[in-house]
């Protein structure tokens, strides 16, 4: 499906006095799996206080070399009148003393300190831009359902530049990644989200999926499952009514598995993340309880992607996203930010 306006494009209506959250995110994954970065700007606003939205960055450092897991996370909050979306694609900017944030096409650079902590970057992407679109109709994000929309612009990306973490300097050279960007009135109930092009066995394999819960006046829905993939270039969307109605997903407090099958493919995931391995940020609602992000970049992911008349393809990898959303405060995670 192509979108009725461009994927990047900010959504955030100051004048509209409604209730709203979006965020922009790229990550950028180490060859080996060990050291994984992930950037976030984000736009929090409350229709009952519309004069006080503000624009966030964060930033996580992902380090598990030597088997130990040492992450960092770092976050700094402005007025959203000090910092700069564009309306008609990709150009998220602000400055904040000597700490900022850019993203733009092809490049992102920026600062961000937190007490003792920093994270900084200077990297340029390059790669597909044919954007995943995981919603199947065009009214799903023109219409109010469901409440949080989601679309990659950029689902495959090759990175290069550099990574300071505090003192220590990280060279990107030839890592992978993607840049997503989501809005919407609120956070799912209880959602899980996962991307992974970095494998184990070089293959090209593009996978994202999500599942999600979302409350309908007092109706909570059952979990809705969809799944994009692109293998060699080929789009294979599981995001048809019949599909998604056939489709499974399971969201753990440290897993996700799914399985959907369409006419043509069938492809089942298990994404699995150590607690160590996760790190823990709050994501607050406009209007209801607080979301908890349990965040890792550095996921085990376990897929079988099968195309009706050939033979079928098991991947595994160390360098996966995933994601998952919930409104259970005892989910054991250490929360950062």
């Amino acid at each position: 499906m192509k979108l009725p306006f461009e994927p990047n494009a900010v959504r955030f209506d100051p004048l509209a006095r409604r209730d709203h959250v979006e965020s922009y995110f790229l990550k950028a994954n180490e060859p080996s799996g060990d050291r994984a970065l992930w950037i976030k700007a984000t736009i929090f606003a409350s229709a009952r206080e519309p004069g006080r939205a503000v624009a966030e960055g964060w930033a996580i450092a992902f380090d598990r070399r030597g088997g130990k897991s040492n992450h960092i996370a770092v976050k700094h909050t402005l007025p959203f009148t000090q910092a700069s979306f564009g309306a008609q694609g990709l150009d998220v900017a602000w400055t904040l003393g000597d700490e900022g944030f850019l993203l733009r096409p092809g490049e992102t650079r920026g600062r961000i300190t937190r007490r003792d902590r920093s994270i900084g970057w200077d990297l340029r992407f390059e790669g597909d831009a044919r954007p995943i679109v995981p919603l199947p109709h065009e009214s799903m994000y023109r219409g109010a359902f469901p409440k949080s929309k989601l679309v990659t612009p950029y689902p495959d990306l090759r990175l290069s530049g550099e990574v300071t973490v505090g003192d220590e300097r990280w060279e990107v050279s030839g890592w992978r990644g993607m840049q997503g960007h989501n809005w919407g009135r609120g956070h799912a109930d209880l959602y899980a989200w996962c991307h992974v092009n970095t494998w184990d066995d070089d293959v090209d394999f593009v996978l994202e999926a999500l599942s999600g819960r979302v409350r309908v006046g007092p109706v909570l829905t059952p979990l809705v499952t969809i799944a994009c993939a692109r293998y060699r270039g080929v789009s294979y969307d599981f995001n048809s009514p019949v599909t998604i109605a056939r489709a499974h997903g399971d969201v753990g407090p440290r897993s996700y598995g799914f399985t959907a099958e369409s006419r043509h493919a069938r492809i089942e995931g298990l994404f699995e993340a150590d607690t160590d391995d996760m790190v823990g940020l709050y994501y607050p609602n406009p209007d209801g309880p607080m979301t908890y992000c349990l965040n890792s970049k550095v996921a085990r992911a376990h897929v079988r992607f099968e195309v009706s008349g050939r033979p079928p393809l098991a991947l595994r990898s160390r360098a996966a996203a995933l994601e998952i959303g919930t409104q259970d405060a005892d989910h054991g995670v250490r929360m950062h930010v």
